[in-house]
């Protein structure tokens, strides 16, 4: 799957790009663009990767990417079966700053717009109710067009400004360097995707990228702010968590599935990302 600045053209007469995909499973690999990103799921789960961030979603899941911010939503592995009738739903907007006029941003009633704007650089999950406020204007901007779907934009930005229903996505900025760069990541991210549940070595990481492993560990904790084997686990323990809620395996099953050699180990890895044992944290969502 080639990797790509993602460019998506705005349509005549438009500033900004409101776009509704269906696929069977998005195709979109690790890719970053100049542009601002808001983008609803509105079917499909799986597993999306945001700068330095690893988490699941699933319907409803909403975030604003700032830009150069590299991002890829993989789905999971059912969407891939040859038989599926799955699919994968999403509206996404593009825009950039031009979208409003040279000097909107510089208007005192643009300041809070502007400030959002700028902690979009860490990527920003959208949640409680502003989450179902935003994901309705959504849906209206898809039908809507000219002066309303800009106004509609606007509005959206300008919730979201005052909203204390925001939460970083990143830990810190990361940005996209260039094409070659987001090659090699995508081949990373999707070696790790298709064997999380054996034993990785640092050698299997650093030859797919086609580097020395002492430079392959520095290279992947300059672009990530973590290490190959963090990213590595928190690609089990995000899986072990899905797994936790959604099936009646046990919990050492699960650990086994997602490949921890032993019971202590997928212990001590779950309390440290989640500040919970995995049992405990499988209570806590069934009760709810």
């Amino acid at each position: 799957m080639k990797p790509v600045l993602e460019y998506l053209p705005r349509n005549s007469g438009e500033s900004f790009v409101t776009k509704y995909f269906e696929y069977n499973y998005y195709p979109t690999p690790w890719h970053f663009h100049p542009e601002y990103e808001l983008v609803l799921v509105t079917q499909s789960k799986g597993t999306r990767f945001i700068g330095n961030h690893i988490g699941n979603f699933k319907p409803g899941d909403l975030a604003l990417i700032g830009p150069y911010l590299p991002h890829t939503y993989k789905n999971d592995p059912e969407y891939f079966e040859e038989q599926s009738t799955l699919k994968a739903k999403s509206i996404v907007v593009h825009f950039k700053e031009d979208s409003f006029s040279e000097n909107f941003f510089s208007l005192p009633e643009a300041q809070k717009i502007n400030g959002l704007l700028a902690r979009s650089a860490k990527g920003l999950a959208i949640n409680g109710k502003t989450n179902t406020v935003i994901a309705d204007k959504l849906l209206t901007m898809i039908d809507a067009e000219g002066f309303t779907r800009w106004l509609l934009l606007l509005d959206i930005l300008n919730i979201l400004s005052v909203s204390k229903d925001l939460a970083y996505i990143c830990t810190g900025i990361i940005t996209g360097q260039n094409q070659r760069e987001t090659t090699r990541m995508n081949k990373i991210i999707d070696f790790v995707i298709k064997n999380f549940n054996r034993e990785i070595a640092l050698s299997e990481a650093a030859d797919i990228a086609n580097m020395a492993e002492n430079s392959f560990s520095r290279y992947f904790s300059q672009r990530t702010r973590k290490s190959f084997t963090s990213f590595v686990n928190e690609v089990r323990l995000n899986h072990a968590s899905k797994l936790l809620i959604e099936t009646d395996k046990s919990v050492t099953e699960i650990g086994m599935d997602c490949g921890f050699n032993n019971l202590s180990n997928f212990n001590r890895q779950f309390r440290k990302q989640y500040n919970n044992n995995p049992l405990s944290f499988k209570k806590l969502y069934v009760s709810e």
